[in-house]
Parts: structure tokens; C-alpha cells; sequence
């Protein structure tokens, strides 16, 4: 196997998530985000000359990546994790006995500052993960209504002052088209105190990276898939790095849906497809943040297939 090319950040909680769905060494596996190969490069050590990787990726630079890895066993997939089921079938690849998805965005798409992803960066308001979609973060901030921004900024950034916020921007869009990452934090410079700036303009830019690209919406699919082209007993883990991804992989994991309201069968059983393997999401430990700081918010979830 040939070494991936570009490896720009170390993959979080790495031996936790492959651990959680390794059982058959000879069995088929799914890798949700390939990003720079790091998960899936630990998953094909430790599979026989008879198991199968599938990883998903839609991003160019992953893609790039995977062209390091000439081994029969890894099959890369250029598309959204959302296709998940369709491609397995096309591959003739389930039930698979593994499915492992690191989410949200990767770090070098965060360094890179033509995606617009962070407002450490001077660049356009872009924020697509697919660069083929046509809605951007520049979009949403000029051209979407009153209403829809409070949504956007209350529910997937979690922005106290939303609707100061909302009319902040809207007043200065009237002037003038906002356009860039460093015209926006101007934009909200006077209602962003100092002391939770950072804070504030990362809650603000999760809000538009989640409107651009549907994120949990995705999620949300992806998971009741991976439920679907599973085996009983074969294993799900899923990385969060915010509250919204965890609380959606929680709801599911414990009840089924994303609501978290528990539906029990004429038995009592709880209806769900899947049951959690840990109470408490795993955590990366001081020494794994001290080596990779930007793992330090990440959520690991592990579950089992049931036979329903």
C-alpha cells in the first residue's frame, strides 16, 4: 500500500473508532469521510487479503489522496456519504460488518482559505464542501430573508443576541454586498464582546457551513442508512465535534429517531435499529489533545446492529 499524500491533520480518537468496528478481519467495511486517509489506512492494516474498504469522500483533495492507496482491497467512492446505500449496492457490497463516519469539516478545508470555511482567513464567503452545489455562505448572508437568517443563527449556531445580529447584518447588506470572511466580522464587530469573539464568529460560521451544505439534515440520512446495509451485530461509531451532530447520533443510537422520543413494541422493546454500546460518548485523552489540539472537541459513539 502506498503512502496517502497528503496527510494534513491526525485523525481523531483513531484506535477508539477502528476498535469499536473491527469483528470479522475478512469482512466489508465503510469509511463515511476519507478526508486525508487516516481511519482508512488503520482499517485496511488490520484487514485480511480477503476484506473490503469502501470509503466515501466528495471533496477533490481526498480524492487526491486516495490515489495513494493501490491496494485491491480499498474501493474509493467520489460522492457524498448521502449516497452511502447506492453505492453499496451497486458494489454488491451488503450487509457490511463496519461503518465508521468522522463528521464535519475537515481541517485542511478549515486552513484553506479560498474555501471560506474560517474567519482566521481572509477569503469569499464560499463555504460549499461540494463545490458543485450552487448555494454559498454569501448567499445566504445577502439574498436570504429577515426570518430566515434568525432561524439559521438561532438553531444551528446557538446565538443568543440572533435577532441583533440578523439586523446588523441586513443593514449593512443594504449598503453594501457582504463578500468576504473579513467583511462579515466587521459586519458583527460591535455586538462581539471581546472576551467571547472567537466563540461568538465560530457559532456564527457553523451556522452558514451547516445552511450551505444541509449538514444535518445529511446526517441524518447517512445514519438510517448505515443502519439499513448493516448486519446484526455489526458496529457503527460516529465522531461528532458539536453539540447539534452529537445530539442527533444520540437521539438515534438511544431511541431510533432524532427527537429522542422512545417508542416501545407490544413488548416493551425500545424500536430502534440500533443500541449504544457506550452510556457516555468516548473522549480524546490529554495526551491525544496535546498532540492534536484540534481533537479536543471531538465525541466518539459507538453502536450495535439489532435484529429487528
Amino acid at each position: 500500500m502506498k503512502e496517502v499524500l497528503m496527510l494534513y491533520h491526525d485523525p481523531a480518537l483513531l484506535n477508539e473508532s477502528v476498535d469499536g468496528i473491527m469483528g470479522k478481519v475478512d469482512g466489508r467495511y465503510v469509511d463515511l469521510t476519507f478526508g486525508a486517509g487516516g481511519h482508512s489506512k488503520e482499517i485496511l492494516n488490520r484487514l485480511s487479503a480477503k476484506g473490503k474498504l469502501y470509503a466515501f469522500d466528495q471533496d477533490p483533495d481526498a480524492k487526491k489522496n486516495a490515489e495513494g492507496i493501490d491496494d485491491s482491497r480499498f474501493e474509493f467512492i467520489q460522492q457524498n456519504f448521502i449516497y452511502l446505500k447506492n453505492f453499496l449496492k451497486l458494489y454488491q457490497a451488503i450487509p457490511v460488518q463496519g461503518v465508521l463516519a468522522d463528521l464535519g469539516v475537515s481541517f485542511h478545508q478549515f486552513d484553506e482559505a479560498s474555501r471560506g470555511f474560517s474567519f482566521r482567513f481572509e477569503g469569499p464567503l464560499d463555504m460549499r464542501m461540494d463545490q458543485a452545489r450552487k448555494l454559498t455562505a454569501e448567499i445566504i448572508v445577502n439574498d436570504y430573508p429577515q426570518e430566515e437568517l434568525e432561524r439559521i443563527f438561532k438553531v444551528y449556531g446557538e446565538i443568543r443576541n440572533y435577532k441583533e445580529l440578523t439586523s446588523l447584518i441586513i443593514a449593512k447588506r443594504n449598503e453594501n454586498r457582504i463578500k468576504t470572511t473579513s467583511e462579515l466580522k466587521v459586519t458583527v464587530q460591535g455586538i462581539v464582546p471581546n472576551k467571547y469573539e472567537h466563540k461568538y464568529l465560530a457559532q456564527l460560521f457553523q451556522a452558514l457551513r451547516i445552511e450551505v451544505n444541509e449538514e444535518l439534515k445529511v446526517i441524518e440520512g447517512v445514519l438510517e442508512q448505515a443502519a439499513e446495509v448493516m448486519e446484526v451485530g455489526a458496529k457503527l461509531a460516529v465522531i461528532t465535534y458539536h453539540s447539534l451532530e452529537d445530539r442527533l447520533v444520540k437521539n438515534f443510537f438511544k431511541t431510533g429517531n432524532f427527537k429522542g422520543e422512545v417508542k416501545k413494541d407490544f413488548f416493551g422493546n425500545i424500536e430502534r435499529p440500533l443500541k449504544p454500546i457506550n452510556a457516555k460518548p468516548i473522549v480524546p485523552s490529554q495526551e491525544e489533545i496535546s498532540r492534536n489540539n484540534r481533537s479536543r472537541s471531538a465525541k466518539l459513539r459507538i453502536a450495535e446492529k439489532l435484529d429487528v
